[in-house]
């Protein structure tokens, strides 16, 4: 009974797998179309480089509100609904600009329909790949996180062709293909197994229990780290691919950005495959050192190429940072639920949103220097190292 029950539980893992994959064009592909944007609906670049804020900021709520309602509604309608909404946003991008007589107002509303899909993704995927009865939680969580980085080089590349061979005009059919991906997968998580999170009859730890746990701000810090890490560089990737190769804006991004999220996933695969031979602990603590080598090798050698390169490790070395984290969490707090992997998510998009902040914020102070942002913001590799070291000793006392 015990392998037919993993077996059919397969169908729930290649179900999260492939919802990493819809997050990743949730958040990939509108931002390729930008400047599109900008020359087809007339809409100035300021308003359209909002859409990332709010793309980001609707997901932080959707983190935020889904502790409380997550559990009532249950996993499979919650995963139904934010298959539903990234589909019907990715699908309105086509639709609503030209409905409406504000094209802006139209990509606002795309945007926050699929965000509110990204967003439960994060809270639902991980908790509810946790639950499957795998033989080692780090190794199936580092491999299903990897899904989201090939699904961001899918993304890139394959909408890069797309636009090669048919034209960029013919975006929006491009659009509702890719829409396509969460109706099927939505199929898939209608019919496939939900394991329970927490044995039955037993409930997660209430917000008030999980904030008086000591060790889940240590996680939360992490988490913030985390995300800091990995979108300080990625987001900055592209410019140093442009000036080490001296290409223009297409390869650039394909250099950059995907040579990243191709490494990020490659570490995150390695993990995933060889896992169970490896101390996570280790692993990571190793992988932060890495970082940290590859902050200084882009913010203090006065070289692009040498500044691609290290974009590159970079990826290879954040890759284990997000997964980790809530392997080490999911051990450590025991009936953490719902709440502690929404908060968690919580704590990575602020560490997504707060790493290229500073790294912007400090740039502008010293006239632009890219440079010099990216050697403040490695504060958050530094604080990851010791985190995990931290942890280290509370769990050996």
């Amino acid at each position: 009974m015990k392998n037919i029950q993993k077996e059919d539980y397969n169908k729930t893992i290649y179900a999260c797998f492939i919802g990493y994959i819809v997050q990743a064009i949730v958040n990939n592909f509108a931002p390729l179309l930008f400047l599109t944007f900008q020359t087809q609906y007339g809409i100035a670049l300021s308003k359209i480089t909002l859409l990332v804020t709010i793309n980001f900021g609707i997901q932080l709520l959707v983190d935020l509100v889904s502790v409380k309602f997550v559990d009532k509604i249950g996993y499979r309608v919650s995963m139904l609904l934010a298959h539903g909404f990234a589909a019907v946003g990715i699908l309105s991008l086509a639709i609503l600009p030209e409905l409406l007589s504000n094209p802006f107002i139209g990509l606002l509303l795309s945007v926050v329909l699929y965000a509110i899909g990204g967003g439960l993704l994060e809270v639902l995927v991980s908790p509810v790949m946790e639950a499957c009865p795998t033989d080692n939680k780090e190794k199936a969580m580092s491999l299903l996180h990897s899904f989201y980085c090939w699904g961001h080089v899918g993304v890139a590349l394959l909408s890069t062709v797309f636009f090669s061979i048919f034209g960029i005009e013919n975006w929006k059919i491009l659009a509702m293909v890719w829409a396509v991906v969460p109706i099927i997968n939505g199929i898939l998580f209608a019919k496939a197994p939900i394991a329970p999170l927490m044995p039955e009859g037993e409930m997660g730890l209430s917000l008030k229990a999980l904030f008086a746990t000591k060790l889940f701000w240590f996680f939360m810090l992490m988490m913030v780290c985390a995300g800091a890490s990995e979108q300080a560089v990625s987001q900055w990737a592209s410019t140093f691919a442009e000036k080490g190769l001296g290409v223009g804006k297409t390869v650039g991004d394909l250099a950059g950005p995907m040579t990243f999220a191709a490494l990020m996933g490659t570490s995150r695969l390695l993990y995933g495959k060889y896992g169970d031979k490896l101390n996570l602990d280790h692993f990571m603590i190793g992988s932060g050192m890495l970082c940290i080598a590859s902050y200084l090798a882009i913010s203090l050698v006065p070289n692009a190429a040498v500044g691609l390169l290290g974009c590159a490790l970079c990826g290879l070395s954040v890759g284990i940072m997000w997964p980790g984290t809530f392997s080490k969490a999911s051990a450590t707090i025991k009936g953490g639920g719902t709440a502690m992997f929404a908060l968690l998510a919580l704590g990575g998009d602020v560490g997504c949103s707060g790493g290229p902040t500073l790294a912007g914020f400090v740039s502008g102070c010293f006239g632009d220097d890219l440079r010099k942002g990216i050697l403040a913001a490695v504060i958050f590799p530094i604080l990851l190292v010791l985190g995990v070291f931290a942890l280290q000793r509370k769990v050996e006392n």
